[in-house]
């Protein structure tokens, strides 16, 4: 179990993907950014959306250890092509069995958890129509 994670986290750091950032400004752009205090991990997530609510870009920086950059990746990679919903469902221990996280490290699998859920809720801030916009209308 653990060799098929210590492959998993080498794959990911010689051939990393989505790592990057996104126009935060932008109203189809959920932004987050989540910590795990127990371990000084930080993950950025950021996810765009087209006009049918499917997420079709979504980037990552984290500072952290590499098992929460291979959760922060995986979590780019899984949320791409989905409804905002459905990626709403994908919990942290599919993202650690996906991994074979041992637990002394599954904070990493609950923090793409947190960023997963808080990133679609930024997008949906920015749909609501801003104090004085609806009044115009």
């Amino acid at each position: 179990m653990w060799s098929h994670h210590v492959a998993q986290v080498a794959d990911h750091y010689e051939n990393p993907r989505n790592v990057g950032s996104l126009d935060k400004t932008s109203k189809n752009v959920g932004t987050e950014l989540v910590g795990a205090p127990a371990c000084g991990d930080v993950m950025k997530l950021q996810i765009q959306v087209d006009e049918k609510e499917k997420i079709v870009d979504a980037r990552f920086k984290t500072f952290g250890c590499g098992s929460a950059i291979v959760s922060s990746l995986l979590a780019t990679e899984w949320v791409k092509g989905k409804t905002v919903e459905e990626a709403l469902t994908i919990k942290n221990t599919d993202i650690a069995k996906e991994l074979c996280l041992p637990p002394m490290i599954l904070h990493c699998s609950m923090l793409a958890e947190d960023a997963i859920k808080a990133a679609p809720a930024d997008y949906k801030l920015k749909q609501e129509p801003k104090k004085g916009e609806a009044e115009k209308k």
